[in-house]
């Protein structure tokens, strides 16, 4: 396992950014501050070197590569983080240099998922994301292993430590990709199950910290956890939500995306990814407050069409309107968004047009309708009670009168009985 800010005592680093001169560059250096926090470790010093590109021994140059391996002796700093990911021989040569730990971007991102994850699920699935991560930076990091030795006639050349590092971390990425098959096949049971109820299924997406597992908690009166952190919540989780109307859906919430998230992740997630693929409906929040708020509704966007998921229905919702200081910005946000909602999942304001937003478009999915059934057809009412919501029944003399909300598919069953439908 790769091993970063994980120490009980609080972790003093160094932040470093390389300044190709993108327009976004202070947002990400800011966000790296938090993501740093999250982890547990505070950041002292923070130094930029404006380079249009990396070099290939050290990064950010020899020279500037020098400088900072003082300032972390001098301040005895316990690991410098930086801004992008680095290659293994930029992390061999810089670690020499700095004699502390050196982290990237994508090292830090997995080092949060791992004190996150809580579910078998999620630690197989950070487990395989680090090993993948760990393979081509092997240099000699697992030295407590032991060497393979033969016995009478097979003595020869052997391997060598690295070798030997290097086969057991596929041996065991193997396994993990069969541990978390299994868990695919799992999800995908637990799926087929979900839909033999008629209920759809929506699910809760957008950038960590748009305020998802706020809005969860309050629709569905759950208790997932809620912190003003990055990445709080990794394993989703889902809930029966049922309108006032009777009509009802599953509601879903999910990891959150960030900012040049690892590829490592995304592959290693697919399995808790699918529940977003899978989805009738997309909620994507965004937070209405922060800056870049359209840089992250893009790099959400990014997410979803690598797993298949971005041309699913989707409701944007602008969260956080408490926190915003203009009115004028709210109404902006509206204008260049048409059909959005704007929403405070804290304080309730906008989640009450939110659910009609949602009631509308559960709409498009099925119709309220009204018939009157023979009283030996007692087998059609159960599957109407099966397959639909908010079904309501009256046994009268002439017959079996039922009303409700039932998927378009059903209709054309129920024809010989002269349907009404409404809506």
């Amino acid at each position: 396992m790769i091993s970063a800010i994980v120490e009980k005592k609080q972790e003093r680093g160094m932040l470093v950014g390389l300044d190709r001169g993108e327009k976004d560059f202070e947002e990400s250096l800011k966000e790296l501050d938090q993501l740093a926090s999250s982890a547990g470790g505070v950041i002292i010093e923070k130094h930029i070197q404006k380079l249009p590109f990396p070099t290939a021994p050290y990064f950010i140059g020899k020279g500037k590569a020098l400088e900072f391996a003082a300032i972390c002796k001098q301040k005895e700093l316990s690991f410098v983080l930086f801004n992008e990911e680095l290659s293994p021989i930029q992390c061999r040569n810089l670690n020499t240099l700095f004699g502390c730990k050196v982290l990237d971007r994508t090292q830090l991102i997995l080092d949060i998922f791992a004190q996150r994850a809580k579910t078998r699920e999620g630690k197989l699935q950070i487990e395989l994301a680090q090993l993948l991560y760990l393979l081509p930076r092997l240099t000699r990091l697992w030295t407590h292993l032991s060497r393979q030795t033969g016995g009478i006639g097979t003595r020869g050349p052997g391997e060598t430590q690295l070798e030997v590092d290097r086969r057991r971390i596929q041996e065991r990425i193997h396994r993990l990709k069969k541990e978390l098959e299994e868990v695919k096949k799992t999800r995908f049971i637990q799926r087929k199950r979900r839909q033999k109820f008629p209920w759809p299924t929506a699910c809760l997406v957008g950038y960590t910290n748009a305020g998802k597992s706020t809005l969860f908690n309050r629709l569905t009166h759950s208790h997932v956890l809620v912190e003003d952190k990055l990445f709080a919540t990794l394993d989703p989780t889902i809930r029966l939500f049922e309108f006032s109307g009777g009509q009802k859906i599953f509601l879903s919430d999910t990891v959150g995306f960030i900012q040049k998230l690892p590829y490592h992740l995304i592959e290693s997630f697919k399995a808790t990814l699918e529940e977003v693929k899978e989805a009738d409906l997309l909620i994507h929040l965004v937070d209405a407050s922060h800056p870049l708020a359209e840089n992250q509704i893009n790099e959400v966007n990014k997410v979803l069409e690598q797993i298949g998921a971005i041309n699913k229905p989707i409701i944007l919702v602008w969260n956080k309107i408490d926190l915003v200081y203009s009115d004028g910005l709210v109404k902006r946000r509206m204008e260049e968004y048409p059909g959005c909602v704007p929403i405070s999942a804290a304080t309730g304001e906008g989640c009450e047009n939110l659910l009609v937003k949602i009631e509308e478009w559960l709409k498009t999915k099925r119709r309220f309708f009204s018939l009157k059934l023979p009283m030996d057809r007692t087998d059609i009412v159960a599957k109407l009670h099966r397959m639909g919501s908010g079904i309501v029944t009256n046994y009268q003399s002439d017959g079996i009168w039922v009303n409700g909300w039932i998927p378009h598919s059903m209709f054309s069953s129920l024809e010989q009985f002269n349907i009404t439908v409404e809506g």
